[in-house]
């Protein structure tokens, strides 16, 4: 790239200006005081390893993270000044790290590209225009249709590319394009961005790369290393400082001298050939996943000792087959063994021959190093006067002894790594397999890593299966397997199967293989996720001519410009989020679904109704007035009989089973006391483990009680002594049949209105953060109050949809009838729901993942909607802290509007002061949570 641009390099203006910028995660500095200028239209490369600092600088640059310490200008202003910071975004384009991590994987390719148009504010004709020519030159226009997901990691990165230059940018930035991305692939990228450069001269574009053969391409070079420049300048010029002939050589010449201290260069001695049973057999290994075809008819053979190479992109098939291997996962077809045994989850001793090291580190992060050793010693059954002399060999000879008391979620990489293999290894197994071990770490611990690996197969015979994405990394194995979309295309050599293509280099012959996988002409990974998929084409169509006609055919089209508010951009999140409902099936059956089993489950199940309560009689008197005083028991709907009591034991252990309620004891001579006027004392034993019923009862008791006093008065004195002049009768308003359900129904949609939306809301909010697509609104002109807006409309309309379906089960199936005026209903409906997705928003607005917002959701909804919003008791009785809590919680208003309109027939002249209330959580909680939410990352 450096040759094709060289003479339209405008040195002369300055596009990025970095002077003494330092940043800090915690107590780890990423940024040490560093001080760069890069002119207009240069493309410049971030060298060196993960954890260095390039994405914390690159992410400075592009407005996405806060600047702590230092000046950061870009496009001739600070950045951290937020109205210039604003005022540029939409110049700006900016591709995180990771396969894909600002698309949407349940949108396609078109819907990707439509979502960053509206967000830079282009119309539809533009829009269309624009896609239509970005997706020509890049050659995904036969996949417009195909979700991102499905995409495989090249073809994901070119739609990423497609994303950010849909507004035509003057600064390109891009955070590790091609990390696990085949080799045809990459190239097809560098391609594209050189097109890219021929039709836009001014263009700054800056990549960060851990491929320092790639980096060559670059017209200026900035190697870092702990969060320094080690040095800038072009590729040969950084060459000729050190001397060397490598990129990989210069920058281990550039690092400090404690860092390269011992370090030579590696040689691999010659295999000692065995002749036994191999280590590894694969035989037709394949491995489904529903209708996706993970890894397709494998077949290899792994000698005892060897070093086997695994070479792929990300998605090709790699760690499947690597977790068929150690019985991780079990094959659709096919038959792997292991020294001559079938594979076997379940065999205990087999899997102890195995040691596994997977991507991630299979480490605690929680724990030490000497914690981690122990802990792996005693998983693996370890006798436990070796485990110390085990993890001595191992500390020394990995060089873990000055480490041993810090975690290993604070360990350097190359040390975390060193840790991962003890850890593996600590077993003394026979297999290793390593899933792509060195991924990010700096060359200097790559070789030593490599050290310990060629020491184990050439030293101990320990059979090493490695899966790896760089070249010169493969170019080290005894044996090379090239995998493509779940295919195995060759097996052999590394020097016999570059030979074999007639290439210069492995790279090439790979490049070679994947071309004649797909077919002549044919893309390296169009296939994927989806094993149906056409070819992706070779190159891009044309990319120069479609991108110079879309240059040169948009003179009527305007330059996304920053504004303060844009409904285009709302919409473009609102329609987004609404698409990710609609297409996740299960989200959106529990949003629905989960209302239908919540209503009926809270309508029965919560009520206030003291009925068919069961009772026994142990009746010692056994004359007409005590079996008349049962009578009256018997006769109360409130209360259903059960066989006798016939002793007092017999009482205990009944009342002790909960066969009974309540019982009843009437003393011998009840009668005979009855009839002389004395006052006989009854016996009334309440089962008192649930208070309230136990109160309950213990009025129905007491009413009944001075019923058949009252009616025996009446039979002993006469009816005309009892003519009272003033009667009290009891009349109930608005509930006469005194029946919970007639409460409890009201109640329970505003309860269930509460939480359901808010719970959605903050999930679907929080969601980003953790996929990574929050980038969006840190780098694009969509404002704050864009995206809440955007981000709620669809949840609001949801939850509406559920008000509806629990009004209709209250009036069809619990058979509540809404008494007041409906429409008041549906006004406060949709006001209240605005308010509980408002809290969602809130809520997710300052927590980072989605169980933290689930958990804080559902305390800060239903906890005080239970206690506190007159479901439980009313309003009025509350005091002190409960009251204000009633008052500051939507629920209780609704609670209101909702028991007013279904119970008392209540309309909007009685209940509108309960709807302006509500209508003032929907500013106070919007306003809340754009001050909580951050527009970039600190």
């Amino acid at each position: 790239m450096a040759e094709s641009t060289e003479d339209t390099v405008r040195t002369d203006r300055i596009a990025i200006r970095l002077d003494a910028v330092s940043h800090r995660y915690g107590k780890v500095m990423a940024l040490d005081a560093i001080s760069l200028e890069i002119p207009v239209g240069q493309t410049v490369g971030f060298i060196g390893p993960d954890g260095v600092g390039k994405s914390s600088a690159l992410a400075l640059i592009s407005g996405a993270r806060k600047v702590q310490h230092g000046t950061v200008e870009t496009l001739g202003g600070s950045m951290s000044d937020a109205k210039h910071r604003n005022a540029i975004l939409p110049r700006i384009a900016y591709m995180p790290q990771g396969l894909g991590k600002n698309l949407y994987m349940d949108l396609t390719v078109r819907e990707n590209l439509a979502f960053f148009g509206r967000l830079f504010g282009q119309g539809k004709h533009e829009r269309d225009d624009r896609i239509a020519r970005l997706v020509e030159a890049t050659g995904l226009d036969p996949f417009t249709e195909r979700p991102a997901g499905k995409l495989s990691g090249g073809m994901k990165q070119k739609l990423g590319l497609c994303c950010a230059l849909i507004h035509d940018p003057d600064i390109l930035i891009l955070d590790e394009p091609t990390t696990g991305v085949d080799p045809l692939s990459r190239q097809q990228f560098w391609q594209l961005i050189d097109a890219i450069r021929q039709t836009q001269r001014d263009m700054t574009v800056l990549v960060a790369t851990a491929y320092m053969d790639e980096a060559a391409r670059f017209d200026r070079l900035i190697a870092m290393n702990d969060g320094k420049v080690l040095a800038t300048g072009t590729a040969d010029e950084i060459l000729a400082r050190t001397g060397t002939d490598t990129l990989e050589a210069a920058f281990i010449a550039l690092l400090p001298e404690e860092e390269r201290k011992g370090h030579h260069t590696l040689s691999i001695p010659p295999r000692t050939v065995h002749g036994e049973t191999p280590a590894i057999v694969a035989e037709h290994l394949t491995k489904k996943f529903g209708d996706f075809t993970a890894v397709d008819d494998v077949s290899f053979r792994i000698e005892k000792g060897e070093i086997f190479g695994f070479l792929g992109s990300n998605g090709c098939g790699k760690t499947t087959t690597m977790k068929m291997l150690t019985g991780l996962l079990d094959a659709s077809e096919g038959t792997a063994e292991l020294f001559g045994k079938p594979v076997d989850g379940q065999d205990i001793a087999l899997r102890n021959r195995v040691g596994y090291m997977s991507q991630a580190f299979s480490l605690y992060s929680e724990l030490t190093v000497m914690q981690n050793l122990e802990l792996h010693a005693h998983l693996f059954h370890l006798p436990k006067d070796q485990i110390k002399n085990r993890i001595n060999e191992l500390s020394k000879r990995f060089g873990l002894g000055p480490y041993h008391d810090d975690l290993s979620a604070r360990l350097p990489l190359g040390v975390r790594q060193r840790l991962s293999l003890a850890v593996a290894i600590i077993h003394s197994p026979e297999i290793l397999i390593l899933d792509e071990p060195t991924s990010g770490v700096d060359p200097v611990a790559r070789d030593g890593f490599w050290e310990l690996l060629v020491e184990l197969s050439r030293d101990q015979g320990v059979t090493i299966f490695i899966s790896t994405h760089f070249m010169n990394e493969a170019e080290r194995c005894d044996r090379i397997s090239l995998m493509h979309a779940g295919k195995v295309l060759i097996s052999d050599t590394p020097d016999a199967i570059t030979k074999g293509r007639g290439s210069d280099t492995l790279e090439e012959a790979f490049i070679s293989y994947l071309e004649e996988a797909d077919g002549a002409g044919g893309a390296g990974d169009a296939g994927g996720a989806d094993t149906q998929t056409a070819p992706e084409p070779a190159t891009a169509v044309a990319p120069q001519d479609a991108l110079g006609a879309t240059k040169g055919n948009a003179a009527h089209w305007k330059p996304a410009r920053a504004s303060l508010f844009s409904f285009r951009r709302l919409w473009a999140y609102s329609l987004r989020e609404t698409m990710e409902l609609v297409r996740d099936p299960i989200r959106l059956m529990f949003a629905l679904i989960g209302t239908a089993i919540l209503m009926p489950v809270f309508g029965f199940g919560i009520t206030f109704d003291v009925e068919n309560l069961t009772y026994a009689v142990l009746d010692h008197d056994q004359t007409p007035e005590s079996r008349t005083y049962i009578e009256n028991l018997s006769s109360s709907r409130y209360f259903e009989q059960q066989a006798p009591l016939i002793s007092n034991a017999d009482l205990e252990a009944r009342l002790l089973s909960g066969d009974v309620t309540l019982a009843i004891e009437i003393p011998p001579g009840f009668g005979r006391d009855v009839g002389r006027g004395a006052n006989p004392e009854i016996g009334a034993f309440i089962d008192g483990s649930m208070p309230f019923r136990a109160e309950t009862i213990h009025g129905y008791v007491e009413g009944i009680h001075q019923q058949y006093l009252s009616e025996k008065t009446k039979r002993d004195i006469g009816s005309s002594e009892l003519n009272q002049t003033m009667q009290i009768e009891t009349r109930y308003r608005y509930n006469q049949d005194f029946k919970s359900i007639y409460a409890m129904v009201p109640s329970v949609i505003a309860l269930l209105l509460m939480f359901i939306p808010a719970v959605l809301m903050a999930v679907g909010v929080v969601r980003e953060k953790e996929l990574g697509s929050i980038t969006n609104l840190y780098v694009t002109p969509v404002s704050r109050l864009e995206f809440l807006w955007g981000k709620q409309l669809p949840y609001v309309g949801l939850g509406l949809v559920n008000f509806i379906l629990m009004s209709a089960m209250a009036l069809f199936w619990f058979d509540v009838p809404i008494r007041g005026n409906g429409l008041t209903l549906l006004i406060g409906a949709t006001l209240f729901v605005i308010a509980t997705t408002g809290l969602g928003l809130l809520i997710s607005s300052f927590t980072n993942t989605q169980i933290a917002a689930l958990f804080g959701t559902a305390i800060a909804t239903m906890v005080p909607s239970v206690m506190f919003s007159g479901m439980m008791q009313p309003v009025s009785t509350l005091e002190g802290v409960p009251v204000v809590l009633s008052n500051i919680i939507p629920t209780s208003h609704f609670m209101s509007i909702s028991l007013g309109t279904f119970t008392k027939a209540l309309g909007f002249a009685e209940l509108y002061p309960e709807l302006i209330t509500l209508l003032v959580f929907f500013p106070a909680l919007t306003i809340l949570s754009i001050l909580l939410l951050k527009k970039q990352e600190v």
